[in-house]
């Protein structure tokens, strides 16, 4: 490519990714700051509401430290969203709209993470991943029987010479700095996925517009799409895209790959060397997997939903009337050019077109005069200030809601005599001082903060009768200070 094709190329790029525009935008420290604030690590989806009232909270703070930002939260939420910041969608189940980051602006905020916190990408891991990777691609595509074996017997008997040196106890193990590169490698790697969801749900968005154009705009004779639709093909899964994404979902969806990760980050939290790991870092690798189902299942509804939509498409013959939509308006177009060369846009032609909309307003914007407002006859009543009294309204508290301070006491009280503890061992510590709201309240922070076992155990409470209860819980281990 030459200069001149490459730099027409970028200078395109740079209007048309928003993820470029956001990184050159004149205010983009406080767009990402505001971005990364609300939308976090996990990539979280938001209800408009809640946005936009955080955004107002947050831009207060922001406008007392100096900074000049004329608009409101939903007005920097419409901006981000026509910038392509943001993504809207309608929310599942209930009435409202959410948004979440768009693919180019998790790209843009992971590039500024990397600038504010580099770590060198010529490490000694990474190369060995790289070599590895490519030692067992070499091995799986080679054609050749004598190569192969001699490969899979080289790779033999090396692991045979580690099983030998492990039983005389020559155990030869990382020291702690190799060890925590090889960490910021693997968390470095799993941050990325995350991102990649965004990006393979609008892959799919856009293949279903392709999809549908394709419907539109070919005529009988170049109908393939509209046959194997008729004929009940899946083109959403059977498309490169759904079948990568397929095979990716069934490792992620795998019980036994996902209990030997979650032993395994169980045993590398335990070592010396992750003490410099932050809470959010251990987190993040606890719910790693959890996370991966969870976006992975968002996924399969979106490539079931466009694949239903389709067929629905196709079979309910609404595509014929968008054909001949289309037909005419490109007939209107083509005379619309023809006449552009006798008649000015401007030159009025003494015809009146009625819009169809109209306007609209809710009932509820109509208020009734009622003249018993402006009655003042009614005395006045005087209701005497009382003082109000701070343990009632302790007691009020406590019956409403569950005491998660005290919980969280609990068990870092009981993380200061042992390593690690069970719900149950809390329980026995600390009897439950709500019943069995301090139960359900320990296994909510037990299954966010703490690690799955795969076994079970028996909680004990006393209600407000006095009446001993158990119940049978799934196992969690808390292994750290509970946030």
């Amino acid at each position: 490519m030459s200069v001149l094709a490459e730099a027409l190329a970028l200078s395109r790029l740079v209007q048309d990714d928003a993820s470029w525009r956001l990184l050159r935008a004149d205010n983009a420290p406080v767009v990402m700051s505001l971005l990364a604030a609300q939308f976090g690590d996990e990539q979280r989806r938001l209800p408009a509401e809640e946005l936009f009232e955080a955004l107002d909270h947050d831009l207060d703070r922001l406008r007392e430290g100096g900074f000049e930002l004329p608009l409101s939260g939903r007005g920097y939420a419409a901006a981000w969203r026509e910038a392509g910041f943001l993504v809207r969608r309608p929310a599942d189940g209930v009435r409202g709209e959410t948004f979440e980051l768009s693919p180019e602006a998790q790209q843009a905020l992971r590039h500024i993470e990397q600038l504010r916190s580099p770590h060198s990408t010529v490490t000694e891991s990474r190369l060995a991943s790289i070599a590895g990777q490519l030692n067992r691609l070499a091995i799986d595509t080679d054609p050749d029987q004598t190569r192969r074996l001699a490969s899979l017997h080289a790779e033999r008997d090396r692991i045979d010479s580690q099983i030998e040196r492990a039983q005389a106890g020559d155990l030869d193990t990382l020291d702690a700095d190799r060890a925590g590169e090889r960490l910021r490698d693997v968390l470095a790697q799993a941050g990325e996925i995350p991102a990649d969801f965004a990006r393979v749900r609008a892959e799919f968005e856009t293949l279903n517009r392709r999809l549908r154009v394709s419907i539109v705009e070919s005529d009988a004779a170049q109908s393939a799409v509209l046959d194997e639709v008729f004929r009940g093909v899946d083109l959403i899964s059977d498309s490169d895209a759904g079948r990568s994404f397929a095979g990716f979902s069934a490792l992620v969806l795998d019980p036994e790959v996902g209990a030997a990760f979650d032993d395994d980050v169980m045993q590398v939290l335990d070592r010396e060397f992750t003490v410099e790991l932050s809470p959010a870092q251990r987190r993040f690798l606890r719910r790693f997997i959890t996370l991966m189902k969870d976006r992975s299942a968002e996924i399969h509804e979106v490539i079931t939903t466009f694949a239903r939509g389709l067929r629905r498409y196709v079979q309910s013959q609404d595509f014929q009337r968008d054909r001949v939509l289309t037909v005419r308006i490109r007939e209107a177009l083509a005379v619309g050019v023809d006449a552009s060369k006798r008649i000015k846009p401007y030159r009025p032609i003494g015809m009146t077109l009625e819009l169809s909309s109209v306007p609209l307003a809710t009932v509820g914007s109509v208020v009734l005069h009622d003249p018993a407002e402006l009655d003042a006859s009614a005395p006045v009543e005087q209701h005497a200030i009382a003082e109000a009294n701070l343990e009632a309204m302790r007691r009020i508290a406590r019956e409403t809601e569950i005491d998660f301070d005290e919980l969280r006491g609990n068990v870092d009280d009981l993380l200061t005599k042992s390593e690690n503890c069970t719900v149950a061992e809390v329980l026995t510590a600390h009897p439950a001082t709500q019943g069995v709201a301090s139960v359900v309240g320990l296994i909510a922070l037990a299954a966010s903060q703490g690690t799955r076992t795969g076994a079970t155990e028996q909680v004990r409470w006393s209600g407000v009768d006095e009446v001993e209860r158990r119940a049978t819980v799934p196992q969690h281990r808390f292994t750290g200070r509970v946030l």
